[in-house]
């Protein structure tokens, strides 16, 4: 009787312990399944943690092109995120392409509070996600006293050049050609982006598509050395396609200073944010691989 009351008190404790590690298992696998938003990678497409990459941007470079996709939600916390952990190693300016060079005043206005938000949306042309996703970044300029830029070229002259051409610029009144980089505008019809830019529409919109985008990314350039200042970081927030492949603004930059010192940042989306693919290697200097399922702010 005493064996067989060991031996049922064995089996029963093996029981235990078989359900016990097929919980564990389970709970181990299901936990396993990570659900990661982001992966960020070098240019190479090599893992990197963002602390390293805050540790890179902060050295000694003088211009952060901060690429983004517009209605991704990870790009605009990134945004506000390493703004924030930049202010701890550098001064700082901002600046963006979603401001309009011509609503400066407005914006200075904000940020020294002479007028508040609402009045900033009824006489400023702000994107119609501005209040989720870059007035924290205005707010955070705001209550650091960091000073930000609108560095874009106004969307009506873009217009006139995606009509008439650059050539029509040059019929602009000398008080308006304030607000675009100085002219003749350089353009370089054979850079790979605008290439692609034609190839994308299929000829539709012509040849003065890119050269309505090189307007946007010579004046962008243009204001970014205008208000930078020497031994601080500006950081400029703008479409990833206005930076990547180091074209565009940074195109324009090294135009104006061959010496100066850019970093960028890009986005891409993948259903697979655990391996970047080749097409997006080389995009940029740190690549923010985003899960292609997350949601858009509109």
């Amino acid at each position: 009787m005493l064996f067989i009351a060991i031996s049922f008190f064995q089996i029963k404790n093996m029981k235990n312990v078989f359900v016990t590690s097929l919980l564990i298992a389970i709970v181990s696998f299901t936990f396993s399944q990570k659900k990661t938003a982001y992966v960020i990678y070098n240019a190479k497409g090599k893992k990197v943690s963002y602390a390293k990459m805050i540790r890179t941007i902060a050295k000694k470079n003088d211009v952060v092109l901060f690429g983004e996709f517009h209605n991704n939600p990870i790009s605009h916390w990134l945004q506000l995120e390493v703004t924030k952990d930049l202010t701890e190693k550098r001064e700082l300016i901002l600046g963006a392409e979603m401001f309009e060079a011509d609503n400066q005043k407005q914006l200075d206005d904000y940020l020294n509070g002479r007028i508040d938000a609402k009045e900033l949306d009824t006489t400023a042309r702000l994107w119609k996600n501005f209040k989720t996703d870059y007035k924290p970044l205005v707010d955070f300029a705001k209550d650091n006293k960091l000073k930000f830029i609108a560095c874009n070229v106004p969307r009506r002259y873009a217009k006139i050049v995606y009509n008439d051409g650059l050539e029509a610029l040059e019929e602009l009144p000398n008080n308006e050609k304030a607000w675009l980089a100085p002219l003749p505008i350089e353009y370089d019809s054979e850079l790979p982006g605008y290439q692609a830019m034609l190839e994308m529409m299929g000829g539709h919109g012509g040849e003065n598509l890119p050269k309505a985008q090189a307007i946007k990314d010579a004046t962008m350039g243009y204001f970014i050395m205008k208000n930078r200042i020497l031994g601080q970081l500006f950081i400029h927030y703008n479409g990833a396609y206005h930076s990547d492949n180091y074209e565009a603004i940074s195109w324009y930059l090294n135009k104006i200073n061959p010496e100066i010192q850019v970093q960028t940042i890009s986005t891409v989306s993948q259903y697979d944010v655990f391996k970047l693919l080749e097409e997006n290697k080389m995009k940029a200097d740190f690549i923010i691989c985003v899960d292609e399922d997350m949601t858009t702010t509109y």
